[in-house]
């Protein structure tokens, strides 16, 4: 009786210490640029290379703009065709839920890449209210693209996105949001020397290239 005690010890050791290394915060990369430098594709090719999941603030946002019986819906609309930034309650709730629900799925799922986040001072101090404790922020990936390149990618891809902010009106509003409410967050970060930053103007290879040089001795 007693050997097989132990024999049950040792098979759930492993398991137990797995859980309490893993137990841990998740560990967050900040995933910034204009709209139209290339986050959502470099965060794909990302996730297919490392063990990150991707999380969109954006997609975020849009998928809960569409859930039937949302209650924040119409202002989340309302918001986005106007290029402002939504209130940073409603984001970080939705990001907090889905980091939770990928770690409750899998234990080893703890590195994020959030993508578009945060886009401005207050949604920093909301992160940093809400979040205090609960995730590690290691750096902040920096996408350093033209404004024109910007738009100019935009705009072929609303050709067949049906993102309704995929026009020249909506996109002048957003590149004006980035320039004054984004940028500034970034020049914070990299005070903190935590901005790792990549020309993103090349080309998808080139641009993953560097990328993958950033993580490769970040980890």
């Amino acid at each position: 009786m007693f050997g097989r005690w132990v024999a049950d010890v040792s098979r759930k050791v492993p398991s137990l210490l797995k859980r309490v290394s893993l137990g841990m915060k998740p560990q967050v990369v900040f995933v910034l640029g204009g709209p139209g430098a290339g986050k959502g594709t470099q965060c794909s090719r990302i996730v297919e290379n490392y063990s990150y999941t991707h999380l969109s603030a954006g997609d975020l946002l849009r998928e809960e703009r569409a859930r039937e019986g949302s209650e924040f819906g119409q202002l989340i609309d309302n918001y986005i065709k106007e290029g402002q930034i939504v209130p940073v309650q409603i984001t970080i709730n939705l990001l907090k839920k889905a980091m939770e629900a990928t770690m409750e799925k899998d234990e080893t799922k703890f590195r994020f890449l959030i993508d578009g986040f945060p886009r401005n001072e207050d949604n920093l101090q909301g992160w940093n209210t809400v979040m205090d404790g609960k995730a590690d922020v290691k750096f902040v990936l920096f996408f350093d693209c033209d404004n024109k390149v910007c738009i100019q990618r935009c705009l072929e891809r609303g050709k067949s996105s049906g993102r309704t902010d995929d026009n020249r009106e909506s996109l002048e509003k957003r590149i004006q949001t980035y320039l004054q409410s984004t940028r500034p967050i970034i020049q914070l970060y990299e005070k903190l020397g935590k901005v790792r930053t990549v020309d993103a103007s090349r080309s998808v290879d080139e641009v993953f290239a560097e990328v993958k040089a950033i993580l490769d001795k970040e980890a």
